[in-house]
């Protein structure tokens, strides 16, 4: 690919755009000015790009049909084989479809996307292979990551491990879904809004939202740099704590990484919750659509929680209720801004790129009718912000999450954790073919309000599941201070040990 020259017709519809009012002399003397400057662009063009080698062989695999994909929950089936020894040797290990895995198809739940092949492998997957997992696959996501619902993949619904037709959760659907089927040991999930504590809570796995800046997000289809995580989802608190010992750390790449405090995750389990202290937060219940059944099950796991030892005390924080609001300037100006309009990346951050990626997404325009609901409900309201509005409510929502950050932590200089539900309902039933508009983008957007508050202020925040009702899981949620996730694994490994989450 080079770029060529404007023509004058095309420097005029572009002056347009500027808003400049120029003459054809006008036009005529910026054509030869922006010359050389085109040069550069196609002497950058014709240099060999600056990507790290894929290491260990694989193939493209292959996409399941029906007979071993009940669930919906694979996009492709491969097998990449680590090294012969380390800590995850024999631990089978699935990735959300927006991690690159160089080789093996991805499209990250969208049409739009579907026929790219990354050409190198994100960091987080050689930190795994080095340390002897094998990949063996890409689990489904929502189309573009753009739904807490398990109902906008390009292929169709993820369905629930626990009951076909319920929704699985999103956006890493698929992950969440193969670890509870027990088809893969291990999963990676990303989270702006919610998305490895949503799936986990309506699955019945134990899924992390790290603190931001912990783990690389380099490699993985990004949303917003402000809010974009990727953590580990399991069966176990122990495979959990392992995965993230494993992924954990600056790779050299990554701005969201400025100064982490690593820990030995994998032997910050003991210990018990005797003496810790837990605070509940008041308004993580009894929203709205909270389904009664839902918080007092998550109640009796606090009280779980205290006859382990624990003091538990209920505490206050009203601006946790208006966590969602002030997500939504900065989701979704951020997501059309780098995601759509940015094809994948946008600019402005040393960061490592892919082109390719790049390359390949720019299609969506001409394709942008084939979005999901979600997708083309966030691009409209954030070309509309840009347009009429420019970028004061994005700014102003960054400026405002401090205020939000510091009533946590707040609450977080008394007490080691904070608890509440991880979700207000345990998993709905998916929207039916003839659902409408309104009911589809409900039910991908209902359930965030506990969840997408912890994704602004970056505290890290684990689901974990605490019982069932009805036959489906419900998940509990612990909030820790920054880079302090030992402290919510010894709470989570002790709940875990106190007995089967299915009969609490």
């Amino acid at each position: 690919m080079s770029v060529t020259l404007p023509t004058i017709e095309q420097l005029r519809d572009i002056a347009e755009q500027c808003g400049l009012s120029l003459s054809e002399s006008d036009l005529a003397s910026f054509r030869g000015i922006l010359a050389p400057y085109i040069g550069a662009y196609n002497l950058v063009g014709n240099m060999p790009d600056e990507l790290p080698p894929v290491k260990y062989p694989r193939t493209p695999g292959y996409r399941p049909g029906p007979e071993e994909n009940k669930h919906n929950a694979w996009y492709r089936k491969s097998s990449v084989k680590g090294a012969p020894s380390g800590k995850l040797k024999g631990k089978k290990v699935v990735l959300k479809d927006n991690i690159m895995l160089a080789g093996v198809p991805m499209m990250n739940g969208a049409s739009t996307l579907e026929g790219f092949v990354p050409d190198f492998d994100a960091p987080i997957v050689t930190r795994m292979l080095n340390e002897g997992a094998e990949i063996i696959g890409k689990a489904h996501c929502e189309y573009f990551c753009l739904s807490g619902g398990s109902h906008t993949n390009a292929t169709g619904p993820v369905h629930n491990p626990y009951k076909m037709g319920y929704s699985a959760g999103g956006s890493s659907s698929g992950s969440a879904v193969l670890v509870a089927l027990g088809e893969a040991d291990m999963a990676l999930g990303g989270d702006q809004g919610g998305s490895i504590r949503i799936p986990s809570s309506f699955c019945g796995t134990y899924g992390l939202k790290p603190t931001w800046g912990l783990v690389p997000y380099t490699g993985i289809m990004p949303i917003e740099i402000f809010v974009d995580h990727t953590g580990p989802i399991t069966r176990s608190v122990a495979d959990n704590a392992l995965l993230l010992e494993v992924i954990a750390g600056d790779d050299g790449y990554d701005p969201r990484i400025k100064a982490p405090k690593l820990h030995p995750y994998s032997r910050a389990l003991e210990g018990g919750v005797k003496g810790m202290k837990i605070g509940l937060v008041k308004e993580g219940f009894g929203h709205p659509n909270s389904e009664k059944a839902v918080d007092e099950k998550v109640r009796e796991g606090a009280r779980r929680l205290a006859d382990l030892g624990a003091k538990i005390e209920e505490v206050s924080i009203p601006m946790h209720l208006l966590g969602p609001a002030i997500w939504t300037p900065i989701g979704t100006e951020g997501l059309t801004q780098t995601m759509m309009y940015g094809d994948g990346y946008g600019v402005s951050r040393d960061d490592l790129y892919s082109v390719a990626l790049m390359d390949f997404h720019r299609g969506w325009r001409m394709r942008a009718n084939e979005l999901s609901e979600t997708t083309k409900a966030f691009l409209l309201l954030g070309t509309y912000a840009r347009e009429y509005y420019g970028s004061r409510y994005y700014g102003k929502a960054v400026n405002i999450v401090r205020r939000l950050r510091a009533a946590y932590d707040q609450e977080l200089a008394r007490y080691d954790l904070l608890l509440m539900p991880t979700l207000p309902v345990k998993a709905t039933p998916l929207p039916g073919p003839e659902a409408s508009r309104e009911e589809y983008i409900q039910r991908a957007l209902e359930m965030i309000g506990n969840t997408s508050p912890f994704d602004l202020t970056h505290h890290p925040a684990m689901s974990i599941p605490c019982g069932m009702v009805d036959g489906l899981p419900v998940g509990l949620m612990l909030i820790g201070k920054h880079f302090e996730e030992p402290t919510i694994y010894r709470a989570a490994y002790a709940f875990e040990q106190s007995g089967d989450w299915k009969k609490f």
